[in-house]
C-alpha cells in the first residue's frame, strides 16, 4: 500500500472513530431527544408542558420531548443533578436554594405566576386547628420533604412565629395519596395544590375542609407575600447544559409560550379534552374546574417577573439559614433570553 493511499485510509477510520464515539454523547443543539423531568406530571400547575407535548408544539421547533414523572419537585432535582434528565419543569425557588449552595441552576420560561397552594387542615384532624399557631404539635403533609410544599409550609410556620420543628412533616404525594391522608386523619393538616385538595373538597364536603392560607388567586398571593406575582412553576436546567445547547433551549421555551396562549384563548373544557384522560383522575368534573380556576394564574408571555423574583428569595430567606446567609446574584437564578422575541 502506498504512503498516501494509507494515509487516506488513516484518515478515513479516524474519522469513523470520532463519529461513533460523539454518537454515544449527548449532542448539544440537535433537537433529537430531550428529557424532561416533572415532580407530579398530572398536577394542573405543570399543565403547559404535557399540553404543548400533546398540541405538537415541541415538534414544531423539531424537539422530540420525553416527560418523565416523579415523584415530587426534590426528586426531580436530584435526576437533574445526576445527570439522568436535561431539564426540570418544577418551581422556581429550587433556581434560588441550590445557588446558595454554589450549584446554578437557572429557569428560562416561567409558566405559573402563583404557587396554587392551599395549606387545609383534614376533616378528621386530631386536634382542634383554626389558625396557624394551632398547627404546633400536628402531623402536617407535604408533597415530599424538600418540595415547594415543604418551602411553603416552613415559611408559613415562620412568618407566624413557629420553629420549623414545630410540626410533624409527613410526606404524603400530591394526587389520591394526599387525599386519603387527609379523608382518613392520617395528618391533621396538609399543604396541597389542585386536583386532590378539590377532590377532598368534594368526597369530605368543602364546609368540613377548613382553609387557613389559599394561593390560588391573585388576592391570596397578595395576601401571603406581599406581591401579586410570585413565579411558580418553570423550565430549568444547569447553566453548563444551558450554554451547550441554546438553541434547543430557545425552542422550548418558544414552544411553552405558544401553549400559553393557546391556554389563554380557550376554555377549560377544550384545555382538559386535549389532556391525556388519566390526568383527570378519577373526576373529569373536578379537573375541568382546576383548570378554569388555575388559567387566571397561567403567564402570558413566559417571562420572569422581577419583583416576584425578589419576592421568592425574600420568602426562602425567612426561613432557609443558606439563602439568608448566601450572597444570591438573582440574575443568574433566571433569563428571559431564550423567549421568543429575546436575542
Amino acid at each position: 500500500m502506498g504512503r498516501h493511499r494509507y494515509t487516506a485510509v488513516l484518515a478515513v477510520a479516524m474519522a469513523m472513530l470520532v463519529l461513533a464515539l460523539s454518537s454515544c454523547a449527548r449532542k448539544p443543539d440537535t433537537g433529537q431527544s430531550i428529557t424532561i423531568g416533572v415532580g407530579g406530571r398530572t398536577l394542573p400547575v405543570y399543565l403547559p408542558l404535557t399540553l404543548a407535548h400533546q398540541l405538537g408544539y415541541f415538534k414544531d421547533q423539531g424537539l422530540s420531548v420525553d416527560i418523565q414523572g416523579l415523584q415530587g419537585g426534590s426528586k426531580a432535582l436530584q435526576a437533574l443533578e445526576g445527570g439522568s434528565l436535561d431539564v426540570v419543569a418544577g418551581y422556581y425557588d429550587h433556581t434560588i436554594q441550590m445557588q446558595a449552595k454554589n450549584r446554578a441552576l437557572t429557569s428560562f420560561v416561567t409558566m405559573l405566576n402563583r404557587p396554587e397552594i392551599v395549606l387545609a387542615v383534614s376533616p378528621a384532624a386530631s386536634k382542634r386547628i383554626t389558625s396557624i399557631a394551632d398547627l404546633a404539635g400536628a402531623n402536617v403533609g407535604v408533597s415530599s420533604p424538600g418540595s415547594s410544599t415543604d418551602f411553603f409550609l416552613k415559611y408559613v410556620l415562620s412568618k407566624h412565629g413557629l420553629a420549623a420543628d414545630s410540626v410533624s412533616v409527613q410526606a404524603i404525594g400530591t394526587a389520591a395519596t394526599a387525599v386519603a391522608a387527609m379523608e382518613h386523619g392520617r395528618v391533621d393538616a396538609a399543604v396541597m395544590v389542585d386536583p386532590a385538595f378539590s377532590v377532598l373538597q368534594q368526597r369530605a364536603g368543602a364546609d368540613k375542609v377548613a382553609v387557613l392560607l389559599d394561593s390560588r388567586s391573585g388576592e391570596g398571593v397578595e395576601q401571603t407575600f406581599g406581591v401579586s406575582k410570585y413565579p411558580a412553576s418553570v423550565l430549568y436546567s444547569t447553566r453548563e447544559w444551558l450554554d451547550a445547547n441554546k438553541t434547543t433551549a430557545t425552542g422550548l421555551a418558544t414552544a411553552i409560550v405558544r401553549t400559553l396562549h393557546w391556554i389563554q384563548q380557550h376554555s377549560a373544557e377544550e384545555i382538559a379534552a386535549r389532556m391525556p384522560a388519566e390526568f383527570a383522575q378519577d373526576s373529569r368534573a373536578v379537573y375541568i374546574e382546576t383548570i378554569a380556576k388555575i388559567k387566571s394564574g397561567f403567564s402570558d408571555d413566559g417571562a420572569m417577573p422581577v419583583d416576584g423574583a425578589e419576592a421568592v428569595h425574600k420568602v426562602l430567606a425567612q426561613f432557609d439559614q443558606a439563602v439568608s446567609g448566601a450572597n444570591i446574584d438573582l440574575s443568574r437564578t433566571y433569563s428571559n433570553d431564550y423567549l421568543p422575541g429575546h436575542d
